[in-house]
């Protein structure tokens, strides 16, 4: 892994496998997360198939630049506030996400990518395929929603849940016992992990990075940013969309409102999969994805050949 200046005061910790002239697949990941929780057999899954794939930090998560000039905004207020005419003003908007993500594409010498986001990962790349068409092949929205922040039954229980044992400080055993309890509560029922294995994936992950305040200042972009079911008009690349049937943070119905809401998106409902993308389906993911990249990776170099052929009609004597 690496690390990479991609402005005066940020710095992107990365990931970036497979041959660099084969198509770009960038992953971007959710709400507080970092970027190993792209299962390896996911991600290297990928690059066995002929990619080349990229993975990183966003902002304010692992071992990317923390952003703490900036202070710990109150989780309760930044919901209450995104529901109001007034809004608190959030440290930075999911806008500014969007522009790393492509400052870290240009920095590494990707002109047009195949984006793959996760959650809160989902919607910075929907607002990079409305925004900025030329840079996006194809988009593929895992577990992610169109729609600003809304409280069901299920994810307001998680939030109450997971507010009880959330660690305001540092404190590494405290960050290990939240992260295995946050898995067990947004995790897919049918493919569980038993607590020896999400005790050492929280070991890791805490070991790794361990910022609590970064998940906040992520939480309060997204309110601040609100709806992008405007913005789902103006995506033109082949759209995929994946959601959790068991999704207890955002729920399936708006992985459905977002395929519905992008022309010809293709849209696949998991039956027993919650918020997480656990090792058990990345098989599944792998070929859902790969299919779905050469599918637009075909229909991209046929658009090519027919502007070769009209521009060589055009420019034939008669």
């Amino acid at each position: 892994m690496k690390s990479i200046s991609i402005s005066s005061n940020i710095s992107i910790s990365y990931q970036d496998e497979g041959d660099k002239n084969r198509p770009a697949i960038v992953l971007i990941m959710g709400l507080g997360a970092q970027m190993t929780l792209w299962p390896d057999k996911l991600f290297y899954g990928l690059v066995e198939q002929g990619f080349r794939v990229v993975r990183f930090d966003n902002r304010d998560a692992g071992l990317s630049t923390q952003l703490e000039q900036y202070g710990t905004p109150n989780l309760f207020k930044t919901w209450v506030s995104a529901r109001l005419p007034m809004r608190t003003k959030a440290p930075y908007t999911l806008e500014e996400m969007a522009e790393d993500t492509l400052a870290l594409m240009k920095a590494l010498k990707i002109k047009k990518a195949h984006l793959v986001g996760a959650s809160m990962g989902g919607m910075i790349a929907q607002i990079i395929a409305a925004k900025q068409k030329k840079k996006v092949l194809s988009l593929t929205s895992i577990m992610s929603s169109s729609s600003s922040l809304k409280l069901t039954q299920s994810n307001l229980k998680v939030f109450f849940q997971l507010a009880k044992i959330r660690p305001n400080k540092p404190n590494r055993d405290a960050a290990i016992r939240y992260n295995i309890r946050l898995n067990q509560l947004i995790g897919s029922p049918a493919y569980p992990q038993d607590e020896k294995t999400l005790k050492s994936q929280a070991i890791d992950t805490v070991e790794r990075a361990n910022n609590p305040h970064g998940f906040h200042r992520q939480f309060a972009a997204m309110a601040a940013s609100g709806s992008r079911q405007d913005l789902m008009a103006k995506v033109k690349a082949p759209t995929l969309v994946i959601h959790g049937e068991s999704d207890p943070i955002i729920p399936s119905l708006e992985g459905m409102k977002t395929a519905q809401q992008i022309r010809k998106s293709k849209l696949k409902i998991v039956p027993g999969m919650g918020h997480n993308i656990p090792p058990e389906l990345a098989p599944k993911m792998i070929k859902w994805i790969t299919k779905h990249v050469r599918k637009s990776e075909l229909k991209r170099a046929k658009k090519q050949a027919q502007k070769k052929q009209k521009a060589h009609w055009g420019s034939a004597p008669f």
